[in-house]
């Protein structure tokens, strides 16, 4: 990215721009053609310094940039300037697999990918017998990110359980259980509601490990007869009822796209 004077007689840049650039696109038309604004509104919002491309505040008029290679930002959020790009989310049912074929004939998630012209695949997976959200997209980059366990993306998961849930083992799982293949702790765990020899908990962990819910509330001495993921990172379920899908709203994908960027920018 780069930025092209518009007015060669006017002063030296302001601390915080980039230099002159060559070619591209200007920046308030890219920023305009991907709803951030208008372009009015665009303008303004270069101009009191709240865009940044690649990581650098943009305040000139003239300043251009390359849809198919800057990573634009306004507000601190990103901006996808990739219109191919398509971000669905979907209330997945039990009994589906989180794969596009399944070797054994089970139902998968093309009965919900097949009306999108994209050809999606999901961010990551959830059990056949668990329910709940899972993104779907033709996002390569961003999914890897988002799915990869060493990048430790929150997840929120509604467990309903047998027998009753004490306090003390709700610390347990906060504090961290020995499991088979190593230790491990929720990030939250709350009794949400408990009667006749049942419960009903929410945990939220980083973890990515294999039926992990399942697993830690067994240890700790609960069979889970129902589980359900509320929230993936920035995504909330919500009143998404089973089986439908939507695409993420733009302030959504925003969120999304800021904490994949985030933590690749650890790496």
């Amino acid at each position: 990215m780069c930025a092209e004077r518009t007015d060669r007689s006017s002063a030296s840049p302001t601390p915080g721009n980039t230099p002159a650039p060559t070619g591209g696109e200007r920046l308030q038309k890219v920023m305009a053609a991907a709803g951030v604004a208008s372009r009015r509104v665009s303008e303004q919002l270069i101009v009191e310094g709240r865009v940044r491309v690649n990581g650098v505040v943009v305040r000139e008029l003239g300043s251009r940039i390359d849809p198919a290679v800057d990573l634009l930002e306004v507000d601190g959020t990103a901006v996808q300037l990739d219109a191919s790009k398509r971000y669905v989310m979907l209330n997945k049912p039990t009994g589906v697999v989180s794969t596009m074929r399944d070797d054994h004939g089970r139902p998968d998630l093309r009965q919900f990918t097949q009306r999108y012209d994209e050809r999606l695949f999901s961010v990551g997976r959830l059990d056949a017998d668990t329910s709940g959200l899972l993104l779907l997209t033709n996002d390569g980059d961003t999914a890897n990110v988002l799915a990869h366990p060493s990048f430790g993306v929150t997840k929120t998961y509604v467990a309903t359980v047998r027998g009753t849930v004490a306090p003390a083992t709700l610390a347990r799982l906060t504090r961290g259980i020995e499991l088979e293949d190593g230790a491990v702790a929720a990030d939250r765990a709350r009794l949400l509601q408990s009667s006749a020899g049942r419960s009903i908990v929410e945990i939220t962990l980083h973890s990515g490990r294999n039926r992990i819910v399942r697993r830690m509330l067994a240890e700790v001495g609960h069979e889970v007869t129902a589980l359900v993921r509320r929230q993936f990172g920035p995504l909330h379920l919500g009143a998404l009822k089973s089986g439908s899908t939507r695409e993420l709203t733009k302030i959504e994908l925003g969120r999304v796209l800021t904490l994949a960027r985030s933590k690749s920018e650890r790496t």
